[in-house]
């Protein structure tokens, strides 16, 4: 069957999600529209059944783009995606509000499921439900209760399913049940009403409340963490603790990965035949390979506290502390749900702009979203700050390449609401946002959950980035190894007569020949046109090479820069791409990657818009290539003077 799975937002939706579906789950988009669309399968009886998580929503009437995808699927019963069998996930501690969606799917006479989600939480509130009475009001449906996060109730669940009807229910709860046009306003406000009376009178027979303690820990946790003062400085700490883990933990898989796939390349040059075939996989694909796996350990562990901080009921509570900040700003708080997102990705970030109804609000965060930094900055950051920042503690616990990346979001994200700011004068309207959030209880994090969307968020780096950063490494050492005519041969043989008048070793000779080679292949001599504009930031042709390439995505710049350098050492000795780093020269004999260079990369990868596929989503949903542009414009221009002034300061 195609089963829907439906609910209010917070109602556990995405427990009962991965509880079916464990990690048999996909992500696409609804037909017709840039929505994502969460699918995943799970085996009933031999068969496999679809089950799509629809966008939460508190109606089948939409109050935002994601919304709109529930109305338009469910009133066209030709539509590709409409059910067979709808599941409606409720929290059976706020049942009032949760019944209305219920209704309004069971009166459109779908086979369905109510799952009375969150039965621990219910208990500890005094709350308990009648099911048999229930199950009276709505005859042909299923309910059952489940605590999803911890697993319960899942065999009850599928044994639900498999023996419901697929036949269409012939009972309505509303007589005057029907799908109103969305400008029928006054309809819809009708049938509210008198849903939400028929709804009290069913809660009235069949929902019970006994007394509990007067002060639930959520209350007094929340007195502290949405403090108006408290809250921001917690949140910073708990910021401040997470990229402290990241640097401190993730050190050590790194250093391994690295080191494993440098020997690999080492050990290929060694024992394939010399040819083109064994230089493409030692010098293009295995440091390719390499320069995407690397990186899973920080991407993992950034991804593991998010989904702690969002399994525990915290990042809601972000939400609504950064809404005062966010306000005087010309955005509101549903403008940090897209900021917060474009910290794993901006584009997720730029589409989930869709919950903001007003269009000042919308253009302004769809425009500052890309200065969040995102995951794919993480190789970039990462790489840079262990090549030159030392490794030191400051106040004797406080690591300091930890304090540097949480000073780079920190940095990406003042820069973001700066330009909200200029950009609340610039444009005009007489509009006002609101926020209006539900505050989920505090839980224990259920680690099968975090699992999931651990593995769920490395797979798609490895996957998506790593064909990205693949692809290019092949195209950068065909570029690297082959050049117009025989100019590569004469810089070769130009080399090796002035090595021998300099009377280098057979390895230095070997390395002074590569790079002589290396800057007259093609990709040398584009290197080369890009030099002046980017020397006054204190980057060679290499580092310009790395930086148009990274255009396709950020990450690709550390890939880049490894295919570069194995083409360089050109079967000599292997090492770490940041070995490799820390030994290049310039002309003069300093060292390329300074203190200067580096944080003045780093400071342009902040600001940069370097990722064509959120540029893209930009003018999908903008309709314009206007915005893009302007986007592109003012953020490559605060990239190069930051890194200029920072180059400066720092020289």
């Amino acid at each position: 069957m195609k089963i829907a799975l439906l609910g209010n937002p917070n109602t556990g939706k995405s427990s009962v999600f991965n509880m079916l579906t464990g990690l048999r789950q996909q992500v696409g988009n609804f037909p017709g529209v840039t929505v994502d669309k969460k699918f995943g399968i799970f085996n009933l009886s031999n068969e496999d059944h679809t089950l799509i998580d629809f966008p939460g929503t508190y109606s089948i009437y939409p109050r935002s783009k994601d919304e709109q995808v529930v109305y338009d699927v469910l009133k066209n019963e030709q539509h590709p995606d409409y059910p067979e069998l709808a599941i409606v996930v409720a929290d059976e501690s706020n049942l009032e509000r949760n019944l209305f969606l219920f209704t309004q799917v069971y009166d459109l006479q779908i086979p369905v499921i109510l799952v009375l989600n969150m039965a621990d939480l219910a208990k500890k509130n005094g709350k308990s439900i009648n099911i048999p009475a229930l199950e009276e009001a709505f005859p042909g449906a299923k309910i059952i209760e489940t605590t999803a996060r911890v697993g319960m109730g899942k065999e009850r669940l599928l044994q639900a399913i498999q023996s419901i009807s697929k036949e269409k229910h012939s009972e309505r709860f509303y007589a005057n049940a029907r799908i109103c046009d969305l400008d029928d306003s006054k309809g819809q406000e009708t049938e509210a009403t008198e849903r939400y009376g028929l709804i009290n009178e069913i809660l009235k027979c069949v929902q019970t409340t006994s007394s509990t303690k007067t002060e639930q820990t959520s209350n007094k946790l929340d007195r502290i963490l949405v403090h108006p003062i408290f809250g921001y400085l917690i949140f910073g700490a708990v910021l401040m603790i997470i990229f402290q883990f990241i640097f401190a933990f993730a050190a050590y898989p790194m250093d391994f990965i690295d080191g494993v796939f440098a020997d690999f390349s080492a050990w290929l040059s060694q024992e394939l035949p010399t040819g083109l075939f064994s230089d493409l996989i030692s010098q293009g694909i295995v440091p390719g390979i390499g320069g995407v796996l690397v990186f899973i350990p920080q991407i993992a562990l950034l991804f593991f506290f998010i989904a702690l901080l969002e399994e525990s009921g915290y990042l809601a509570r972000v939400v609504f502390i950064m809404d005062r900040i966010m306000r005087p700003l010309g955005l509101n708080g549903k403008s940090v749900v897209p900021l917060l997102s474009s910290v794993a990705c901006a584009i997720p970030g730029v589409m989930a702009t869709r919950t903001i109804s007003d269009w000042k609000e919308r253009m302004i965060t769809i425009l500052v979203a890309p200065l969040m930094s995102c995951s794919a900055r993480i190789p970039v950051y990462t790489l840079l700050i262990a090549l030159v920042i030392p490794k030191a503690t400051v106040l004797g616990f406080l690591n300091l390449q930890g304090l540097v990346l949480f000073g780079l979001y920190t940095l990406g994200l003042v820069a973001a609401l700066l330009i909200a700011a200029l950009l609340k004068l610039l444009i005009k309207t007489r509009e006002k946002g609101f926020l209006l959030l539900e505050l989920p209880s505090y839980k224990s994090p259920r680690w099968g959950n975090v699992g999931i969307t651990v593995w769920e968020k490395v797979r798609v780096f490895v996957w998506d980035a790593g064909k990205v950063i693949l692809a290019i490494s092949i195209i950068l050492w065909a570029m690297a190894t082959f050049g117009p005519g025989d100019r590569m041969e004469k810089a070769a043989l130009n080399a090796e007569n002035h090595a021998k008048e300099l009377k280098l070793s057979q390895n230095e000779t070997d390395r002074f020949v590569a790079s002589a080679k290396l800057e007259n292949s093609y990709i040398g001599i584009m290197g080369k046109g890009l030099e002046p504009v980017i020397k006054p930031l204190g980057y060679d042709w290499k580092i310009g090479i790395s930086l148009i390439t990274s255009f396709a995505a950020r990450e690709v710049f550390v890939g880049s820069l490894a295919t570069i350098y194995a083409v360089q050492e050109d079967g000599g000795e292997n090492k770490r791409l940041i070995d490799r780093m820390r030994s290049e020269k310039r002309a003069d004999g300093k060292p390329v990657y300074s203190l200067a260079s580096g944080a003045s990369l780093m400071v342009f990868y902040v600001f940069a818009m370097q990722c064509m596929a959120t540029l893209a989503v930009v003018k999908r949903e903008t309709k314009s290539w206007k915005w893009p542009l302007i986007q592109m414009g003012f953020m490559g221009t605060m990239a190069y003077l930051g890194a200029f002034i920072t180059y400066l300061i720092l020289s």
